[in-house]
């Protein structure tokens, strides 16, 4: 949980002019509007009622905070709980750094020319600090761009996210500037189209790596809560790029943040329908028009895919799992069409279909930040109305005697359940181990053995060695020779760590429902305490600590999944680690035959490390995470539930009647936490009439 500090925003100045003061709040009602137009009337209706919410809760928490810095500024003999109040923080928003290595010769070759122009690489030091730059850097490092039309913008953008042929004289364009962007930001005004907030991710595809691209792309997936697949219509069916990003986006559902994952196929308008009849081979039955063979193609590529990635899904992760359970999972578009509208209607370009998904995933993260925001707040002020109290019970802590026993046989059947749960990824991790050990010459054949000779795979495989494994080219498919190896494991082990990791429904596996379990029996115990034991005078520290038990327990989920994708790569890092000897010792080869002896020591040091048990090693390092993990979330509980505590059995003293009234924030805040659950219910009327809708007129609806 923040402290007070941290979840007000930076005061607003007081307006005294009230003839300005109107004008300014219809300005603001105005831009409000404006931001929630791409949605419906009801959803409208729902962002106007949480951001009314989350404002008021702003006000009373700033009123609340400048009270109490002036009740106790410069106080050396400040109590546990008020220092609670200023300075914990248990939002566990720790950030984890993912530093690597950077010396790819082809990316640097290319920064280099687009600066200093070609035959760069070429030049000494010296000779390059002579030269005059062809391409001028700004100090600040940030290239701002404007346009009034979306195409004037994309063509001024082009030099610095796509690839860009050579001129006619071997020279790169003057303006080929990708080569030294890290990434691009594109704002939009205020649109129906997409509402405020979301955030689009557009992750480079083969003819756009290097090896910074690289990196940005594997930590930018991880972040990602939605996946879309986008291939256009030609190239759905055996692209082999298409299925990489495919793989790799169901790894990052694994590892990351990602909840859903769908397949956008594009340009679903275009269609040879002389040629489409001929395949079609449908006898004596009518041929269909255009726009009738377009929809019936696009219907059987929805069906056919939908199959295709439904299986693939269900062999990744758990069976129960939400995602490929999900009713669309395969979307036919067509963005001409769309704003055309020549051939299809705008429900048949499905584009429709796409902000709709859009719209609900943002009201729903924005009610369940408003709800944890407003809760969070409450909490806050209940326990400084409690703090302000003088009233307390004088056999107080014989009732806190019971609770800690309580608590630490809690705590242990948590830490055994933790255990239970990791336990249930021993046995695919030795199958996959054997598995491994059995099939790692034929993959590492596949790799280095190559039917057209070594012409041109030279470099490529010096590249891959001088990256420890791993190689982003501008032209070829993304390559990580780690993780070929290790997916004999990866393929074993996925459903289960898919389902320890997974939200929902509770099983034997999942992680956090008994983390959930705990937090629940400690609050039922808390009201328990207080029914039998009168703490009626206590109220409000009551109430503050059945609120933050849910605050404290609720980070834990943050905490867990991001070390989940540390845990998640221990495999392919363990083996990227133990090859890396071998990795450096074939990219120092150079002369005759060269690649052929760089093949001989890679299998030789492959080998080797097998036979010393590398696979086993890198099993016993992803347990030996799981068990940090564990360490780790029992860490954060205990501290956690010792703080609770401490709270819990504070005795009053003089500094508590010297804190600033707060009373009528704390009634604010209360009449603000039950405008929070009438907004809920409200939202389960919504989504009731919705359906209702839907049944009756899916157009009107």
């Amino acid at each position: 949980m923040a402290e007070i500090g941290d979840l007000v925003d930076q005061k607003p100045h007081p307006v005294h002019d009230d003839l300005f003061r109107e004008p300014m709040k219809k300005k603001r009602r105005l831009d409000r509007d404006r931001r929630f137009r791409a949605f419906p009337s009801l959803e409208q209706s729902a962002l106007k009622e949480y951001e009314r919410l989350e404002s008021r809760t702003r006000r009373v928490l700033s009123n609340t905070y400048q009270k109490l810095i002036q009740s106790v500024f410069l106080d050396d003999s400040i109590p546990s709980g008020v220092k609670y109040l200023m300075t914990e923080d248990l939002s566990g928003e720790e950030a984890d750094a993912w530093d690597k290595d950077d010396d790819a010769m082809e990316e640097a070759m290319c920064k280099l020319q687009v600066v200093y122009g070609m035959g760069a690489e070429n030049k000494s030091y010296k000779e390059l600090l002579r030269a005059k730059p062809k391409a001028k850097i700004p100090t600040s490092r940030v290239i701002t761009l404007k346009a009034e039309e979306a195409g004037e913008l994309s063509v001024r953008l082009d030099p610095f996210i796509r690839t860009q042929r050579r001129g006619w004289d071997g020279e790169p364009p003057e303006t080929q500037m990708w080569p030294l962007i890290k990434h691009v930001e594109v704002t939009l005004p205020k649109s129906e189209l997409i509402p405020e907030g979301v955030v689009l991710v557009d992750i480079p595809g083969t003819g756009d790596f290097n090896s910074k691209r690289d990196e940005i792309w594997k930590k930018t997936i991880d972040k990602c809560s939605v996946i879309w697949v986008i291939s256009d219509i030609e190239r759905v069916s055996g692209g082999r790029a298409h299925e990489d990003l495919l793989n790799e986006s169901i790894r990052a559902c694994q590892r990351g943040f990602c909840t859903d994952i769908a397949l956008v196929i594009t340009k679903t308008d275009k269609l040879h329908l002389p040629e489409y009849l001929r395949e079609r081979k449908m006898g004596n039955q009518t041929n269909p028009s255009q726009r009738e063979a377009v929809l019936e193609r696009n219907e059987m590529i929805k069906l056919q895919r939908n199959r295709i990635l439904k299986e693939k899904l269900k062999r990744k992760l758990p069976a129960d799992s939400r995602v490929p359970q999900a009713s669309d999972l395969v979307y036919t578009v067509s963005a001409q069409e769309y704003w055309q509208g020549a051939l299809l209607t705008e429900e048949e370009t499905e584009i429709p279909k796409l902000r709709e998904y859009i719209r609900k995933r943002l009201l729903d993260k924005k009610r369940r930040l408003v709800t944890k925001y407003v809760t969070e707040a409450f909490g806050l002020l209940l326990l400084t109305d409690s703090l302000s109290s003088t009233e307390r019970l004088l056999n107080e802590h014989l009732h806190m005697s019971g609770l800690r026993r309580f608590v630490e046989e809690k705590i242990e059947l948590l830490e055994k359940a933790i255990e239970q749960c990791f336990a249930h990824m021993e046995q695919p991790l030795r199958e996959g181990v054997r598995i491994a050990r059995a099939s790692y010459r034929h993959i590492l054949g596949a790799f280095l053995v190559r039917s057209k000779g070594n012409q041109g795979f030279h470099q490529t495989l010096k590249a891959v060695c001088l990256k420890n494994g791993i190689y982003a080219s501008r032209t070829l498919p993304r390559i990580d020779l780690n993780e070929a190896i290790t997916q004999p494991i990866y393929d074993q082990i996925d459903p289960v760590f898919g389902g320890i990791f997974r939200a929902g429904t509770p099983s034997g596996s999942a992680l956090m429902p008994h983390v959930d379990a705990f937090k629940r029996s400690l609050q039922q115990k808390m009201m328990e305490i207080s029914i039998r034991n009168g703490w009626k005078y206590d109220r409000c520290k009551n109430s503050f600590l059945i609120q933050e038990i849910s605050a404290m327990l609720g980070g834990l989920e943050g905490h867990i999944f991001r070390r989940k994708r540390k845990l998640y790569e221990s495999l392919t890092t363990s083996v990227q680690n133990d090859l890396k000897p071998c990795y450096e010792e074939a990219a120092h080869i150079t002369g005759k035959k060269a690649c052929e002896r760089m093949k001989d020591v890679i299998r030789r040091g492959v080998d080797r490390q097998v036979a010393e048990g590398m696979f086993e090693r890198a099993q016993e390092r992803m347990q030996h995470q799981f068990q940090q993990l564990k360490n780790g979330i029992m860490e954060k509980v205990k501290g956690s539930i010792a703080t609770m505590l401490t709270l819990a059995s504070s005795q009053g003293n003089g500094l508590y009647k010297e804190l600033a009234d707060v009373k009528s924030e704390y009634k604010e805040m209360e009449k603000l936490h039950r405008s929070l659950r009438e907004a809920a219910e409200n939202a389960v009327l919504r989504r009731g009439m919705q359906s209702f809708l839907l049944q009756l007129s899916p157009h009107k609806a």
